[in-house]
């Protein structure tokens, strides 16, 4: 695999990278796979040095976006010109009592990443992955996308002046294209579902020497989620809530948040018991969620066909991970049709005021079926991840969206249709 010849970099918290399956460490750089058996690899940090800096003072003292957490991510340079901020994080956690009514829940909150820079929560692992792509002298940013990515580091990269190639399928929601051209981004359409996308830019990765976020950058990349796990927790007062639920893809978001609390346990942060772990997906592409429903590990690929694009990885990098964090914090993994979708994504507007994409409909209907199958007790309090805006996907709701009366400039005839 190839490393880019980038230049070298200090850090006070973070020491290197390691592969996840065999352990073998690794320089750091823009890695794509561990060296020795090809495996994921992680940042390592000096828990020694974030215990001596982390501290809920600190924490609250710090910036309203993500870099509050800065001890907490891989941050590679002291330079503040490396790190990229365009104000991602700190979005709303708001307790949602009428959806919560609608589902039977007696104590649920929304995480409201509709509000991030570019509408969705990838601006979190975008803002970790420029920063740390700039401090490692990378000048060509890209990705493998299927929209919201794509749409962050088209942002990101009209923000920070880098060049940037965003890989995505051809047959993608139009407002996700234009949300990527409209920032001047290189789009470029692959034939192809996500998964073929994603091989494509590993390639293109390992000989162009650009800088994937979700490839070779993807170590720093994924880091990035834990800020929802921070934030969760800090806005809860520094407590843990009973159960979070996210839509899950490549099911890293959803394993960072779990890494999250644990690391606020570890440094004296908050304590208790950590929040049960439950995943969302289609059942159009539901790869983890019917691994899940065997009880197995073994994550058998799938030809995505769901409305929920944001989620159609049918090879999903992270499925077995979130396997494991689901059997440990005695979560669950389940999937609902798109019909089901749809009505999640109503629902979730006309009692909450939240217009959500096709993934927090996921969220939404799972968690009507969660609560039927008596998978979640309703008095637990429940934080569901939303995590795109529906802006982005109207296709999914438009049909028999038309307006509700139709009349002249006239009052008398406003007055004549309202009567009916």
């Amino acid at each position: 695999m190839t490393t880019l010849d980038v230049r070298p970099v200090t850090t006070p918290t973070v020491t290197g990278l390691r592969c996840r399956e065999c352990g073998e460490p690794e320089d750091l750089g823009a890695l794509h796979v561990c060296s020795y058996c090809f495996g994921p690899l992680e940042v390592v940090y000096d828990e020694t040095a974030i215990a001596a800096r982390v501290s809920r003072s600190r924490v609250e003292a710090g910036p309203g976006s993500l870099w509050r957490y800065a001890d907490l991510l891989p941050v590679l340079s002291e330079d503040p010109d490396t790190r990229v901020d365009l104000g991602t994080g700190a979005t709303p956690l708001r307790p949602a009592p009428r959806l919560g009514e609608r589902l039977g829940l007696d104590d649920l909150w929304l995480k409201d990443d509709t509000r991030n820079p570019s509408g969705s929560f990838k601006d979190r692992v975008v803002t970790v992955a420029l920063s740390a792509a700039r401090a490692l002298g990378l000048d060509t940013i890209a990705c493998a996308s299927t929209g919201n990515l794509a749409n962050s580091v088209a942002a990101h990269a009209a923000a920070t002046g880098m060049p940037a190639y965003v890989f995505i399928p051809s047959d993608l929601e139009r407002g996700k294209v234009v949300g990527s051209v409209v920032y001047g981004a290189n789009v470029v359409a692959v034939e192809g579902d996500y998964d073929a996308v994603n091989r494509l830019a590993a390639e293109v990765a390992d000989t162009r020497g650009w800088g994937f976020v979700n490839v070779n950058l993807r170590a720093f990349y994924a880091e990035g989620s834990k800020s929802l796990g921070f934030e969760i927790a800090e806005q809860l007062g520094w407590r843990f809530p009973d159960h979070v639920v996210a839509p899950l893809a490549s099911g890293a978001m959803f394993c960072k948040i779990d890494k999250a609390f644990g690391e606020l346990q570890r440094y004296g942060l908050v304590e208790g018991s950590r929040p049960r772990m439950s995943g969302a997906q289609a059942t159009g592409c539901s790869p983890i969620a019917e691994a899940f429903e065997r009880s197995s590990l073994d994550v058998r690929p799938q030809r995505p066909d769901t409305i929920a694009r944001s989620l159609a990885i049918g090879n999903p990098a992270d499925g077995y991970y979130a396997l494991q964090v689901a059997d440990a914090t005695g979560g669950v993994i389940g999937h609902v049709s798109d019909a089901e979708i749809v009505e999640g994504i109503r629902t979730l507007a006309a009692t909450e005021g939240i217009f959500a994409e096709t993934a927090g409909g996921v969220v939404v209907a799972n968690l009507r079926r969660f609560v039927a199958e008596g998978r979640i007790d309703p008095g637990e309090r429940t934080v569901a991840i939303i995590s795109g805006n529906g802006y982005k996907t109207v296709e999914a709701v438009a049909a028999g969206a038309e307006p509700t009366y139709r009349t002249s400039p006239s009052y008398t005839d406003l007055e004549r249709v309202l009567a009916g």
